[in-house]
């Protein structure tokens, strides 16, 4: 066994799974891993393998856990934890994934989906926990990354940063909430048996930052991963918008500007996942992103980042084999 499973090991040991079994859920984008544990009496629970040695820390997943339980939804139970180590031992909240239901059986979808949107109007309710902010200064170099990753060109990415901190700034003022920033049908699980918005079991969440309320809803509806039908997009955004108190124009101008920051950031990050990190199956994600984007980009508030971003190369064929052809040829982060 390699040094990481014996450490693995030592700390279910100290647990009441001690002697389960382990079997490998799927892991995300990022560098942690997952197991489902099944203990000889039948009980579940998830270990998160998260090291430090790559750089990752369980400490703000414990903190985001605690605050969301604490207003009543609906992130795994803490079970057991080792922060030094990077395990944590958390609920297992089964697996109805929002992605596969909604797929599965289409009359399911919408009010799945509405009490997702609930779930988000409860979490505008409570002041944020202490995180950082997301804000214009920090978002707009992020969208720079399809820029720089995906067109692999400086000099646009400098400018898609500036016209989308511009068109970030011009946002009316909303009150910063907890911005999960992957909140979308891969991250969502159905929980039927419980009430509300506790409906809504969440996922991967340690990133999450004090942003604009719209940013999770444009995350939701413009999903990178399965298409969202328009109708049912409209109905959620006017749930969201009449929960906030907005009109219908408030509404769609927010979900369009913070929902373009978030494909053309997703547009680098996804392109960096095979460049960089050899994960060249991303690359299949993104003539959805780049849809996603054109539809925020058509709003009509929009002008001056839809003529910057028209720069970008458009997803062709040629241009998405380039991008997995290099395949873990850039060593170094940008």
């Amino acid at each position: 066994m390699s040094q990481r499973a014996d450490l693995a090991a030592a700390f279910v040991a100290t647990t009441d799974w001690a002697g389960a079994l382990l079997r490998p859920l799927a892991s995300d984008a990022g560098k942690r891993a997952y197991f489902r544990l099944i203990s000889p009496a039948g009980h579940k629970a998830v270990l998160m393998d998260a090291s430090p040695e790559k750089g990752e820390d369980v400490r703000p997943f414990l903190t985001i856990d605690r605050w969301l339980t604490g207003q009543g939804l609906s992130a795994p139970e803490i079970y057991a934890e080792d922060t030094a180590n990077g395990f944590l031992l958390i609920e297992d909240l089964g697996d109805g994934l929002y992605a596969r239901l909604a797929d599965q059986d289409a009359a399911l979808e919408q009010p799945i989906y509405e009490a997702a949107i609930d779930a988000l109007l409860e979490i505008t309710t409570a002041e944020p926990p202490t995180v950082d902010p997301y804000d214009a200064e920090t978002m707009a170099p992020l969208a720079g990354l399809a820029g720089s990753w995906y067109a692999g060109d400086a000099a646009l990415a400098e400018e898609i940063a500036r016209a989308t901190g511009r068109a970030l700034a011009s946002l009316a003022p909303a009150p910063p909430t907890l911005a999960l920033r992957d909140f979308h049908a891969e991250n969502l699980l159905w929980l039927p048996d419980r009430k509300g918005a506790a409906r809504v079991g969440l996922l991967d969440f340690q990133d999450a930052r004090r942003g604009h309320p719209a940013y999770d809803v444009a995350s939701l509806l413009r999903d990178a991963r399965r298409d969202v039908p328009q109708r049912l997009q409209t109905i959620l955004a006017d749930r969201f918008g009449a929960g906030l108190g907005w009109d219908r124009d408030e509404t769609t101008r927010a979900l369009a500007v913070q929902g373009a920051q978030r494909n053309l950031r997703i547009l680098g990050v996804f392109a960096r996942l095979s460049l960089h990190f050899s994960k060249p199956h991303y690359v299949d994600l993104i003539p959805r992103v780049w849809q996603n984007l054109q539809t925020e980009l058509s709003h009509p508030d929009l002008t001056e980042l839809r003529q910057v971003a028209s720069q970008l190369p458009t997803p062709s064929t040629p241009h998405l084999q380039d991008l997995k052809d290099r395949c873990g040829t850039i060593p170094t982060l940008a």
